[in-house]
C-alpha cells in the first residue's frame, strides 16, 4: 500500500507558498502575484506517483486581519494546520527575521505535525549568505527537517518530495490519481481574473476586488464567460474601468489570453463592476462569495 497524507503550506505572505504548490503538480492551480494575500482560500494540489499521493493545502498569508475577510483567512490557514499530516512552513530567504515569523513560531508551537522549514529564494543568496540564513534558523526551533529551496527554479524540489514520502504513513488514496485540485474550473476562472486585477492595479484596489462568474457558456469553438468584479468603493471602479475603458480592457485582454491557453479554446470574456459597500467586513457577503465564515 502506497502512502497518502496532507501536508499544509503555511507562510508569511509572498514566502512562494502558491509558486511552490504549482510548480510541484505541474500546473497553475493557485494564482500568485507580488500582492500580499493573494490566496484567500485553502487551495489543494494533489501530487499522486507510484510512492505516495501528496495533498498539500495552500494558504492565505498569515498575518495581522484588518477586517472580517483577513480574519476567515487566516482561520482558514489555521483549520489547515490543525488537520495536517506534516508541515511545510515557507521563508522568504532573502527577508530578514521579522514580527510576522515570531508570530508564526508562537502559533506552531505544540503543533503534533513534523514541520519542515523550506526556506525558500536560496537562488537569489550566494552560498555564504545562505549557511548564515540557515544557521540562524536552526537556532529558533526543532524543526524536523530544514530543507533550502526555490520554487521558480525548481532546486532541491525532488529532495522535499523524497524527505516529505519519509514522514507519511501507509494508507488510502484520498482523490483519483488523475485529479490535481480540489477546485473547479469556474473557481479557477474567476482567481485567473482576480490575478490580472492584482498585477495591474496599484494600493487598495486588490485587497477589495472580488470576483463572481455570473455565466459561462461552451460553444463549439469558443468560451463565452461572464464575471463581475466587485469592489468596495465608487472611486475604486472608476480606477477599475480607467480612462475610456482602457484598464477593463487591458484586463480582460490579458485574462483572456491566459484562458486560451488554459481552456485550449478561443475565450470572449465579457467584465463588468460594480460597487458593494465594506463587502469585506458583512458576513453575508463573504459567505455569498465563497468566504465561509464557518
Amino acid at each position: 500500500m502506497r502512502k497518502s497524507g496532507f501536508i499544509a503550506v503555511i507562510g508569511r505572505p509572498n514566502a512562494g507558498k502558491s509558486t511552490l504548490v504549482n510548480t510541484l503538480v505541474k500546473e497553475k492551480i493557485a494564482i500568485t502575484s507580488p500582492k500580499a494575500q493573494t490566496t484567500r482560500d485553502n487551495i489543494m494540489g494533489i501530487l499522486s506517483d507510484d510512492e505516495a499521493q501528496l495533498v498539500l493545502i495552500d494558504t492565505p498569508g498569515i498575518h495581522k486581519p484588518q477586517h472580517q475577510l483577513g480574519k476567515q483567512l487566516n482561520r482558514n490557514a489555521y483549520q489547515a494546520l490543525s488537520e495536517a499530516d506534516l508541515i511545510y512552513w515557507i521563508v522568504d530567504a532573502t527577508q530578514p527575521y521579522g514580527k510576522g515569523d515570531a508570530f508564526l513560531l508562537e502559533r506552531l508551537q505544540g503543533q503534533k505535525a513534523p514541520i519542515l522549514l523550506l526556506v525558500n529564494k536560496i537562488d537569489l543568496l550566494s552560498k555564504e549568505r545562505l549557511l548564515q540564513v540557515l544557521s540562524l534558523w536552526q537556532k529558533r526551533f526543532a524543526f524536523a527537517q530544514i530543507i533550502p529551496v526555490s520554487a521558480l527554479k525548481q532546486d532541491n524540489l525532488n529532495e522535499l518530495l523524497k524527505i516529505s514520502k519519509q514522514y507519511l504513513q501507509a494508507g488510502v488514496s484520498y482523490f483519483p490519481d488523475t485529479m490535481i485540485t480540489d477546485h473547479d474550473e469556474r473557481f479557477q476562472i474567476g482567481e485567473l481574473i482576480r490575478e490580472k486585477v492584482l498585477y495591474k492595479t496599484e494600493e487598495e484596489i486588490p485587497h477589495s476586488v472580488a470576483i463572481v462568474i455570473e455565466d459561462m457558456q461552451e460553444r463549439e469553438n469558443c468560451f463565452h464567460i461572464q464575471a463581475l468584479i466587485i469592489v468596495e468603493r465608487a472611486s475604486q471602479k472608476g480606477i477599475l474601468i480607467g480612462k475610456q475603458g482602457a484598464m477593463i480592457r487591458s484586463i480582460r485582454l490579458a485574462a483572456q489570453k491566459e484562458l486560451k491557453q488554459k481552456l485550449g479554446k478561443r475565450t470572449e470574456l465579457e467584465l463588468y463592476v460594480r460597487v458593494e459597500p465594506n463587502w469585506r467586513n458583512r458576513t453575508s457577503k463573504l459567505t455569498m462569495l465563497g468566504y465561509h465564515n464557518d
